[in-house]
């Protein structure tokens, strides 16, 4: 069983959607990918907002495994604004009905199934995201949420400090490896596709890197691996030499950022949505180390090779310009609320 969001980051979602809430009055949602570490905070402030407004909103999840998830989350499992539907987000059935808003979170964010299994990697996106949409023009959704990723500009010149939407940059199409983002960037077109041909109303949220509550601490995530060896008292271990450069937001500034991409978003016009503070791994690994007592020790494997550092760093100033966006909670005190909320 997994605990409820903390009270203070659900009031920090609510606060700073005050202005959009009423869009989902009387609403019907749909959402895949409901189960993950998005879709879990998506649920848990939508719930919190349907309750505090009284908006009389409905929303309905999309799960492979139903029981697993009332296992998980009984508090969400257990309210009757949310209803499970089973199913796999490449052929589920059609719920019956109009709904007016689509939020498709659904992924494999797998580096293990992208290094092993490639081609089942873009089958699930672009099935996936055919599927979803397809349903999106069928029960006439006024508004849809396409979760993209950072990864469709593939690797960062070492010299673009910050990465924008109009970098016209994409994965290299001949390796495997790729299968991620070349997936996402096909998915984005696809989008673009049903605007098209159907009139249907598409938001793109490119998302890079996150920490807090329900993030997988034993995944291929950095911040994960390294908060998972804080709390098991172990001394932290790099594998590289510590020089590539991340950025990590907030999940609560980043559930502020989705809402308001989906309501005020415009139309078929991606944005980035993360942290422009780049921090280099290393430097990483020193933040999460100071968060315990006594300060956990770092092993640096490698030496520095003296080639420019690899960099995944967004530009925000789309969502800052155009819809006023901004990240409220720094890294340290996201780090240190994502550790308390592990520790309960």
């Amino acid at each position: 069983m997994t605990k409820p969001l903390p009270p203070r980051d659900l009031a920090h979602i609510f606060e700073h959607c005050q202005a959009i809430w009423q869009d989902f009055q009387g609403a019907r949602v749909f959402i895949t990918g409901g189960t993950g570490f998005f879709g879990c905070w998506l649920l848990e402030s939508f719930s919190h907002a349907n309750a505090q407004l009284k908006l009389n909103a409905k929303i309905v999840v999309l799960t492979r495994d139903p029981q697993a998830f009332v296992e998980k989350m009984p508090h969400l499992a257990s309210n009757p604004a949310i209803i499970l539907q089973q199913g796999d987000v490449r052929d589920f059935v059609f719920p019956k009905g109009r709904f007016s808003h689509v939020i498709h979170a659904a992924t494999e964010a797998s580096a293990k199934l992208n290094i092993e299994d490639p081609l089942k990697m873009l089958e699930v996106i672009l099935t996936g995201t055919q599927h979803t949409l397809d349903f999106a023009v069928q029960a006439q959704v006024q508004k849809v949420l396409l979760v993209s990723s950072g990864a469709v500009y593939g690797r960062q010149p070492p010299n673009c400090s910050q990465v924008p939407e109009d970098d016209l940059s994409s994965p290299e199409w001949s390796k495997p490896a790729n299968a991620y983002g070349i997936g996402k960037r096909t998915a984005e077109h696809m989008a673009a596709l049903y605007q098209y041909q159907h009139g249907l109303n598409v938001k793109i949220a490119r998302c890079f890197a996150f920490v807090g509550p329900h993030l997988p601490l034993d995944s291929h995530f950095a911040i994960g691996n390294f908060i998972h060896n804080g709390l098991k008292n172990e001394s932290i271990t790099i594998k590289g030499d510590g020089s590539p450069y991340r950025s990590y937001q907030y999940a609560a500034d980043l559930m502020v950022w989705l809402w308001q991409i989906l309501i005020r978003g415009e139309v078929g016009r991606p944005y980035n949505v993360g942290s422009d503070q780049a921090v280099s791994i290393g430097e990483l690994a020193g933040v999460v180390a100071g968060c315990f007592t006594p300060t956990l020790p770092v092993n640096i494997a490698k030496e520095p090779t003296g080639q420019a550092p690899e960099r995944y760093v967004p530009s925000i100033e789309r969502a800052v310009r155009e819809l006023g966006l901004s990240n409220k909670i720094d890294l340290l005190e996201a780090i240190k609320r994502t550790i308390a909320w592990s520790r309960q």
